[in-house]
């Protein structure tokens, strides 16, 4: 592989040694690292950094007055404060069910933020919309015409919600 000039492994190489070459490989791989790398995630006491989070020592839903957790909870997952009053968790197939909902709403969370926005950048780059605002376009329905999705009267019958 070529690198440019000034690169770290170009500037040890000049001098055509197999230490320099074996140099410039671990400094060039020790500069390349990911986010989580670089923000302490990953690599050296990486329990040390994350038993605030995670594991028996992490942090609780009231700090020192929380008491201890159920058994149940043992702080693998994110999110574990060892808070379950209502016993959700408490069957592991109801709480690998309770994960897998709790994504797929978060999911519908995003779309739904994405659609109160769209509008609004759409309404403010020239596109004509009736009313761009999310919380104010549910009041169309109340107007003479009432709601018509996509300029069709008969997508949606929303003109007979008062009947």
């Amino acid at each position: 592989m070529m690198l440019a000039k000034n690169t770290i492994q170009a500037k040890l190489t000049k001098k055509g040694t197999q230490s320099g070459t074996q140099q410039a490989k671990k400094a060039v791989s020790s500069a390349r690292k990911t986010i989580r790398e670089r923000a302490g995630w990953y690599g050296q006491n990486t329990e040390q950094k994350l038993s605030p989070w995670y594991g028996p020592e992490r942090n609780k839903f009231l700090g020192p007055l929380s008491g201890e957790p159920p058994s149940y909870l043992t702080g693998e997952f994110p999110g574990d404060y060892g808070w379950d009053t209502a016993g959700l968790s408490a069957d592991p197939e109801s709480f690998r069910r309770n994960r897998e909902l709790e994504l797929i709403h978060a999911r519908w969370a995003m779309l739904g933020a994405l659609g109160c926005v769209t509008p609004e950048l759409l309404a403010a780059n020239g596109t004509p919309i009736a009313e761009p605002v999310w919380f104010k376009a549910g009041a169309q329905i109340f107007q003479d015409g009432g709601l018509n999705y996509l300029g069709n009267e008969n997508l949606v019958h929303a003109q007979s919600i008062l009947a």
